[in-house]
């Protein structure tokens, strides 16, 4: 498939998809979902995340702001949530940012958008103080508290794309030094290792707890926000020391050899102690775990500390995996979270990011690989592992084109 076929094919799919997608009464029709990430303000799972598809259309050309308003009226019917578990992904925080998106590129919606703010503002400083409590006792740290979906690093990442160099930013930012600042451990385990199992709670599968590499719940997060951080030019103390502390650890623990390099998705207690990560444990390319986050999370470090040798690890892991049929067979999922839509997304923007061509000219037979897959029935309309943002990736590589406030910093790729 040749390049722009690829861009034809990869349109005309997305087309389909949001088309398919116009009507909220058509997409469910027995009424919107009740509970968890289907609620209509759950960016993941409900009407939000649909609605930022749309938006993003919109404001590239490609779709119509009716559309677009509709689903963002449909997300913030009923109650907002600006309870102390409100995040970028449900809540105040999810309809903020979909909101700000539409409203850089509309002018509309400006009273809505303080008030979200505002709540926003609010629920951020909250979780702050709790973490700083957290810290003043020298705990480990919950799950909720730092990760990208439920804590303070989604926070902090709303907060840079919307003021950049502001107060509420540069205070989530010295939350995430201080995270990983040193601190005595009688097992040598870093700052940010939680107790918990990969659920967030306790399981008996993890009873030291593990420490998380990943996008979704793990350091990895905060090692992309940080650097973004880096890059726009904040003047946040000891930041760079804290990109760098959690470079060093991933170093630690990164495997493979200089021409097939991959991170394990998370750690046990066992593993730290033994130095060793088996083979078999190499996650999937996904973005929540594998290759499709921390590569890029690598890659941003590497550009903000100025490192060349990183970035080039970075994009050689991401190329490796690209050109490994093997890797990409494990990928059976579309979208974004688990599947082959995080990995195309991710690699156009670690590809693109630094004009890399080696990758850029994998990303038609990927693209050709999710197509494909589309065509399996029974994809559920959502953002985070359905046919929205299945929609979305397909849409960037068709266009080659994501604007300022990028729609992928809720999953910390911008």
């Amino acid at each position: 498939m040749t390049a722009t076929t690829t861009v034809g094919k990869a349109l005309a799919a997305a087309d389909s998809l949001a088309r398919s997608l116009t009507d909220p009464a058509a997409v469910w029709p027995g009424g919107r979902p009740d509970g968890g990430r289907s609620w209509p303000q759950s960016l993941a799972g409900g009407a939000c995340g649909i609605a930022l598809l749309h938006i993003e259309r919109a404001r590239t050309g490609h779709g119509d702001w009716d559309t677009a308003h509709r689903w963002t009226a449909e997300a913030v019917r009923g109650e907002i949530s600006a309870a102390p578990n409100a995040n970028l992904y449900f809540g105040a925080p999810a309809l903020a940012y979909i909101t700000h998106r539409a409203h850089t590129a509309t002018g509309r919606y400006a009273r809505v958008l303080q008030q979200l703010d505002d709540a926003t503002i609010t629920v951020t400083r909250a979780r702050l103080a709790q973490a700083h409590h957290r810290l003043d006792l020298a705990e480990r740290p919950p799950m909720e508290e730092f990760d990208l979906i439920q804590g303070l690093t989604g926070l902090g990442a709303y907060h840079l794309s919307r003021y950049g160099d502001a107060e509420i930013t540069e205070e989530v930012l010295a939350y995430l030094v201080r995270l990983t600042a040193p601190r005595q451990d009688p097992a040598g385990l870093p700052p940010w290792w939680m107790n918990v199992g990969t659920t967030g709670a306790l399981h008996p599968d993890y009873p030291g707890g593990h420490g998380n590499f990943g996008l979704a719940h793990g350091i990895g997060a905060a090692l992309a926000v940080m650097s973004k951080g880096l890059l726009l030019g904040l003047d946040v103390p000891g930041l760079p020391a804290a990109v760098q502390r959690i470079c060093a650890w991933t170093d630690q623990w990164r495997q493979g050899d200089s021409s097939c390099p991959w991170w394990p998705g998370l750690i046990d207690p066992e593993q730290a102690v033994s130095g060793d990560v088996d083979a078999e444990l190499r996650p999937r390319a996904s973005w929540c775990y594998g290759v499709s986050g921390t590569a890029r999370a690598q890659q941003l470090a590497g550009l903000a500390l100025r490192d060349p040798a990183r970035v080039h690890t970075a994009e050689t892991a991401m190329l490796a995996t690209l050109r490994d049929p093997v890797q990409l067979d494990r990928l059976t999922d579309i979208g974004l979270c688990h599947g082959i839509a995080g990995l195309l997304h991710a690699a156009w923007r670690i590809g693109t990011e630094t004009g890399n061509t080696h990758i850029t000219t994998e990303l038609p037979h990927l693209a050709d690989r999710l197509i494909t897959t589309l065509e399996q029935p029974g994809h559920d309309p959502e953002l985070l592992d359905g046919a929205a943002g299945v929609a979305l990736a397909l849409h960037t590589l068709g266009t080659d084109h994501a604007p300022a406030p990028h729609w992928d910093t809720f999953l910390a790729l911008a």
